[in-house]
């Protein structure tokens, strides 16, 4: 019997959390939401991320699911709490999985401005981890440029050294892309800071979290992943998803348009 699934976030940011999963396990359907419309999340107010998740719930509800896998930082840090009221089931999350990544002293943290500003990545990791010195840097205009339907790497070197500059002069021993967005340019940013410091993708906790809580089949690692049992859906632009699909996944899949809000 397949798992029932719910993948979330504002855009193809989620990605970085479908494709690792997939290669674990198989046994899964996989419903995918994209608020597109209103993408990015990272520059809103903290109580419309909280309404928003209160129709993210909505749009779940009788889809039967098993587990929610948040992809989103942003809804992780301002309403987490919002969707594992409403939904009663287990909700997995970035932020309150990646302390087990962090093993140095010195860490700097790439975010949305919401999410910096909330200060949930320190105090969740700050929590778990003593004697840590950590350093936020908020990055407004990441996600508008990873989700243009071709990446400008002129803007993106730019924009990677204006972010990084910060926390490099703090000597960071271990950078958190406390983004579902960044990792999608982890080869840009690797090439950017001192091999010796780490970059950390809080999914690989999230996922290991979410393989622990489930039992795994018994055959596991798949070289080839299959979307057969991935179900997108969008708020807006179905089409222009539909080629990010193709360009990040190399699949064709439909994509099915829906609406959150209930007043539009």
């Amino acid at each position: 019997m397949r798992l029932r699934i719910g993948i979330f976030d504002s855009g193809i940011g989620g990605f970085t959390i479908l494709n690792p999963l997939l290669r674990t396990r198989n046994d899964m359907e996989v419903f995918y939401l994209a608020d597109t419309k209103r993408c990015p999340y990272g520059v809103k107010k903290y109580q419309e991320i909280r309404c928003i998740a209160e129709e993210i719930c909505t749009f779940y509800e009788g889809k039967n699911l098993d587990a929610l896998l948040i992809a989103c930082n942003t809804t992780n840090a301002c309403a987490l709490d919002i969707l594992e009221n409403n939904l009663k089931i287990p909700c997995f999350d970035l932020i309150n999985s990646v302390s087990e990544l962090v093993n140095k002293q010195i860490v700097g943290v790439l975010a949305t401005q919401t999410t910096v500003n909330s200060s949930y990545y320190k105090n969740a990791i700050i929590s778990k981890k003593e004697n840590l010195k950590i350093f936020q840097q908020e990055c407004p205009e990441f996600v508008p440029e990873i989700e243009k339907e071709k990446l400008n790497f002129i803007k993106l070197n730019y924009l990677s050294d204006l972010y990084l500059g910060p926390l490099l002069k703090e000597n960071i021993q271990e950078l958190i892309l406390g983004c579902s967005h960044y990792p999608l340019i982890y080869d840009f940013l690797r090439k950017k800071v001192d091999p010796s410091i780490k970059i950390i993708d809080p999914s690989t906790a999230l996922i290991n979290k979410f393989n622990k809580h489930f039992a795994m089949p018994k055959t596991s690692c798949y070289e080839c992943i299959s979307y057969e049992n991935v179900k997108f859906f969008v708020t807006s632009e179905k089409d222009k998803f539909s080629k990010k699909v193709k360009f990040w996944l190399e699949i064709n899949k439909e994509i099915r348009l829906v609406n959150l809000r209930s007043n539009v």
